[in-house]
């Protein structure tokens, strides 16, 4: 008699353990569902958002200006590109812009509006400017390891580079960088003269020498007395 009993009361725990564990799995699935269903409804919008996200910008002549809008603020503000102006547009540089449209942050169009493809805005930028494509490489090189890279005609070079964490306004510029191809030659007196400027300027000179490969190589130089 009590065996019976004990066998009846495990088949009745038994019972109701496998009712838990159905209903938990029924639930489990049930919001599993509901969390797939909530993610494929969602992906429509968030598509959008990033064609949204994607700012207008317009080749003028040797400049693009971007729409007004705060993701369009947000280059300069947050990141540090270009200049704004009085109108609340953000005036770039035609070497910012090729590396913003190249990390999809912009869309450059021309003055009606249609599109420019990468390739035929490089070859417009390249009659442009002298020396374009190589001053970008060392541009979209720099950008890429993390550091602020602004133009420095007034320092007599191509950019003035700030240190990790740094942006204009905070502190001064550490270096000055004059880009070159590795078959170009520069005379001693044009060594001596960007030597000169960086030490006038309090800054340190680099160097950067790109290969046929894009690929960039910098070296500091240093005044010293003898």
């Amino acid at each position: 008699m009590k065996i019976s009993n004990n066998i009846k009361r495990l088949w009745d725990i038994f019972s109701i353990l496998q009712l838990i564990n159905t209903n938990y799995l029924n639930e489990h699935k049930k919001q599993e569902d509901m969390a797939k269903k909530k993610e494929k409804d969602m992906m429509p919008e968030t598509k959008a958002e990033t064609r949204k996200d994607k700012i207008d910008a317009y080749m003028l002549d040797q400049r693009v200006l971007t729409e007004v809008s705060d993701p369009a603020r947000e280059l300069f503000n947050q990141n540090s590109y270009g200049k704004l102006t009085a109108e609340g547009k953000v005036q770039l540089s035609l070497i910012e812009a090729l590396y913003l449209a190249e990390k999809g942050r912009i869309s450059i169009k021309n003055d009606s509006g249609k599109e420019i493809k990468l390739d035929d805005f490089i070859k417009k930028a390249k009659r442009l400017e002298p020396n374009f494509w190589i001053r970008y490489c060392v541009f979209k090189d720099i950008r890429n390891r993390g550091y602020i890279i602004k133009t420095a005609l007034k320092f007599g070079a191509d950019f003035r580079v700030y240190d990790r964490g740094i942006k204009p306004g905070e502190d001064h510029a550490k270096w000055i960088i004059y880009p070159v191809h590795e078959s170009s030659t520069i005379t001693w007196y044009e060594f001596a003269a960007k030597n000169r400027v960086a030490h006038s300027t309090k800054k340190r000179l680099l160097i950067a020498i790109v290969d046929d490969e894009d690929d960039v190589t910098y070296y500091e130089i240093k005044w010293t007395r003898p």
